[in-house]
């Protein structure tokens, strides 16, 4: 059976600038991922990765070319459809948690159900089990701020997880924490992506991330190299 291309990218481009203040952050990427695939983008500081991530998920416009995800060119779509598409297919998993102080761990979870239109019961339902399932069941009502480092993370994880999405995206997800609750979080994406079949696509410096995924791509100034 014929392997699914689930994020398409064709001589894509994104330049900032102008004149002599001219940055080619992305030069002509071509890319194919696969339904269910893991895989990291690697690279120093600067050459491109969170551009890339952005840019293939919509947060960002591009210059030139063509970004597809199940079909669909994102960068064809009103903004508003563009939310929505996001809303509905994507989840977000970012290095600083993005979790909101004054709600609790299970109302963060939800909070992508209920702008989505589940009624709040299911919601909560949802929330309730994906936490339970990444062992946090006992700190759903707690704030981020009585969590861990790691547990916000897990909390992010929830939350980008529980709308099923067809693709995650993870932008340096361990980046803030210590070398125990990188493990945990890199051996929880790949369960997570085995047990639901769902594509991540992460950004990271971490060698240990990259060793769990299917495929690693190396960046370089805005390009893809060996």
């Amino acid at each position: 059976m014929q392997e699914e291309v689930v994020v398409s990218g064709r001589d894509v481009w994104k330049v900032y600038g102008e004149g002599e203040t001219r940055v080619r952050a992305l030069q002509g990427l071509n890319i194919d991922i696969l339904r269910g695939e893991m895989l990291a983008i690697m690279g120093p500081s600067g050459c491109g990765k969170t551009t890339f991530l952005n840019c293939f998920s919509g947060l960002d416009e591009i210059s030139q070319g063509a970004v597809t995800l199940e079909g669909v060119n994102i960068h064809d779509l009103t903004d508003r459809a563009k939310s929505e598409y996001r809303a509905r297919r994507m989840g977000f998993v970012f290095q600083s948690y993005n979790l909101l102080p004054v709600l609790s761990a299970v109302e963060n979870v939800e909070l992508p159900l209920l702008i989505g239109g589940v009624l709040p019961k299911e919601a909560r339902e949802r929330s309730e089990a994906i936490l339970g399932e990444l062992g946090l069941a006992a700190r759903a009502h707690h704030k981020p701020s009585e969590l861990s480092g790691g547990q916000q993370q897990r909390v992010s994880l929830a939350r980008a997880l529980v709308a099923r999405p067809a693709i995650v995206w993870a932008d340096e997800p361990t980046g803030n924490l210590d070398e125990e609750g990188s493990i945990q979080v890199a051996q929880l994406l790949r369960g997570l992506n085995r047990q639901y079949g769902q594509t991540i696509v992460v950004v990271t410096h971490d060698a240990e991330v990259a060793a769990d995924c299917d495929r690693t791509l190396k960046m370089h100034d805005g390009r893809f190299v060996a």
